[in-house]
């Protein structure tokens, strides 16, 4: 179903929550405000956005060597207390965020981080191939939103949905705003940086996501030996 502007606006004033988040809490509920909060609330984003204005200082820094040095990350990641870092929940999510960043390679860590000037060439070329279809224009401007979602689902990391398994159907921003809710403290993906071997090197490529699970597979395996 479609939801309007208006009842996305009306649910971000009455929880706090993201656009984005609220507009899919609608989708997801039939425009049910009453079951919209509470989707969110179970989703924990109430209580991130809640502690949005909280100050997160401490964390760790973790790193990710893939495949014998061909691919390392390196990851901030920031909570509100040295006590909630040493949690072996964070600590497991942090290493769960190494690993997507290693596996899908994202460009930014929110949408906001994605600059005007990339967002509007994206919007405007998703626009054109719509156009091209002849289609009506509103139904020209929803394909090239649909597109939009899609894209950032591949380069934005809280967009992205989680590469391990266990956390099948769940976006990076979801798992982040249940370890909030657990931990009662503001979590904040602050930065990362991810290098390649040889990257803008001529040379042959492989499917780091492919090799990635074959990982995730023997050790898998290893563990229930």
């Amino acid at each position: 179903m479609t939801v309007s502007a208006v009842d996305v606006k009306k649910l971000r004033e009455m929880t706090n929550a993201p656009m984005m988040d609220c507009k899919k809490a609608l989708i997801e509920c039939n425009g049910d405000f009453e079951k919209a909060v509470k989707w969110l609330r179970e989703k924990g984003i109430m209580k991130a956005s809640a502690r949005a204005h909280k100050v997160a200082a401490e964390g760790i820094i973790a790193s990710y060597i893939h495949m014998g040095g061909k691919i390392g990350v390196l990851v901030e990641v920031n909570s509100e207390t040295d006590f909630v870092a040493r949690s072996p929940e964070f600590q497991t999510f942090v290493k769960d965020v190494c690993l997507q960043i290693c596996s899908s390679a994202p460009k930014w860590i929110k949408i906001e981080d994605i600059p005007d000037d990339v967002l509007k060439e994206e919007k405007e070329m998703y626009m054109k191939q719509a156009e091209e279809t002849g289609k009506p224009k509103n139904v020209c401007e929803k394909i090239a939103e649909g597109k939009l979602t899609k894209w950032f689902e591949e380069v934005v990391l809280m967009e992205q949905f989680s590469v391990k398994p266990e956390h099948e159907g769940k976006k990076i921003k979801e798992l982040l705003g249940e370890l909030t809710a657990k931990c009662g403290e503001k979590i904040e993906i602050r930065r990362f940086v991810r290098w390649v071997l040889g990257e803008g090197l001529e040379k042959v490529q492989k499917n780091i996501a492919e090799e990635v699970a074959v990982e995730l597979a023997k050790a898998d395996q290893a563990q229930s030996q």
